[in-house]
């Protein structure tokens, strides 16, 4: 417990620097309660968006109403949504292969359990994929794994997540232009941001890997790039420093994950692609498959918005959208595209629930730094990282480690199954 001191100290503590002190403190203070503020005002716009889009947006951008939309929703028996929840898990066992194949020594159970738990909180809030970072971290640190462990996990699921989310309108346009359909300007122009937005992901994250001398001027242009920024904020790290850290880590696990990572994700994709198929079969849509992988593609595309909860309302409002340009029925599309939210994003909420109470059941071991007593050090450049400090040639600075992963949705993976490891619906 902490002892307030005599009085007499506390008279003799008085002072310029105790008033500094005070003020600083004061400063902090007022900056957690406005960052506390923003966070509220944050998720309580992005709800109330996403109702909006929901109940608003969605028939109304699809030419239907709620009425129509329930009526075809009506028509689903209970042991078809059964096989469909059956394929959800599926797809979110089909992840398991990217996380563990990032992270050495996870198991797939504890991979379910990390995707369903960070996929829950990531879709419960907007911009929810820092939340899901924190339960990622929290979890498999409850497990014995490194914070050096978990961040390079982190970034390499995360770069998996983003590369396949943004190939995905590719291949749509791919799909559409063998069946001789028109490409929807919008989805032309989504796919060619994606492609030069995934090449120059890739393109960096190849340098990073091939070359440390790339690696060191990437890590510098980043912190001339972030300098005003922490500067004004008061705060000093060298992204620089992290970058050639994070290099040799990232390296070693790419060299034998990335065959696994890969076929996770295409088969975590694939699953849900055919889930998002048999929705539309069920409410009696029946389009060319190239249309359907457009629509599936603009969708998953989308869950990457920020400004709801993994993309609710926004995904679901585009998605059908397209269909009905494409010729489909629009309440049975929205009936469609209603179903599949349910299962991908809304049903993931009650299995995250369950994935909390296997992970309060599950053995806990100690970290290697609780083992050791003190924290993992590694030597770059004669600094320290990784909780520890660098030697900026004026002082020390600050680094904390890089942040875990989250679910793809959204998200995506992570996310979203996130932005976490990182989920990627």
């Amino acid at each position: 417990m902490r002892q307030t001191p005599p009085a007499g100290r506390a008279q003799m503590s008085d002072g310029p620097g105790a008033a500094g002190a005070g003020a600083s403190a004061s400063e902090g203070v007022q900056r957690r309660r406005g960052s506390r503020a923003r966070r509220i005002a944050q998720v309580v716009l992005g709800l109330a968006l996403a109702a909006a889009l929901l109940v608003w947006g969605l028939p109304f951008f699809a030419k239907t109403s709620w009425a129509d939309v329930f009526t075809v929703l009506g028509s689903i028996s209970a042991s078809t949504a059964a096989g469909l929840l059956l394929l959800v898990l599926v797809g979110l066992y089909s992840y398991t292969f990217t996380l563990t194949g990032s992270l050495h020594g996870l198991r797939h159970y504890q991979a379910l359990i990390v995707n369903v738990c960070g996929s829950s909180v990531g879709n419960l809030l907007p911009g929810g994929g820092a939340a899901g970072l924190a339960v990622t971290y929290t979890i498999c640190r409850s497990w014995g794994f490194s914070r050096r462990d978990i961040s390079t996990s982190a970034i390499v699921t995360g770069v998996w997540n983003v590369l396949a989310r943004v190939a995905l309108p590719v291949v749509a346009i791919v799909a559409l232009t063998a069946g001789a359909e028109h490409v929807p300007g919008a989805l032309r122009d989504a796919a060619i941001a994606a492609s030069i937005s995934g090449m120059a992901i890739l393109g960096i994250f190849v340098a990073v890997l091939v070359s440390e001398r790339a690696a060191v001027a990437i890590g510098h242009g980043i912190d001339r790039a972030l300098h005003p920024l922490t500067r004004r904020r008061g705060r000093t790290m060298s992204v620089r420093a992290l970058v050639i850290d994070l290099r040799a880590r990232i390296n070693e696990v790419v060299r034998s994950g990335w065959l696994q990572m890969t076929l996770g994700l295409t088969g975590y994709f694939a699953t849900y692609f055919v889930l998002f198929l048999l929705c539309l079969r069920i409410t009696g849509v029946e389009m060319f498959y190239g249309q359907v992988f457009a629509a599936y593609a603009i969708g998953r595309l989308l869950t990457a918005v920020g400004v709801t909860p993994g993309g609710l309302g926004v995904t679901e409002t585009a998605t059908a959208a397209a269909l009905v340009a494409w010729g489909a029925h629009p309440a049975h599309a929205t009936a469609a595209v209603v179903v599949f939210s349910v299962y991908t994003h809304l049903m993931e909420i009650p299995l995250g629930a369950l994935g909390w109470v296997a992970w309060s059941l599950s053995p806990k071991q100690p970290t290697p730094e609780q083992h050791s007593g003190a924290a993992e050090p590694t030597s770059v450049d004669g600094a320290s990282v990784d909780g520890a400090s660098v030697d900026g040639g004026a002082g020390t600075r600050d680094i904390a480690p890089p942040g875990p992963a989250t679910s793809p949705d959204g998200e995506p993976g992570a996310a979203g199954p996130g932005q976490p490891p990182s989920h990627p619906g």
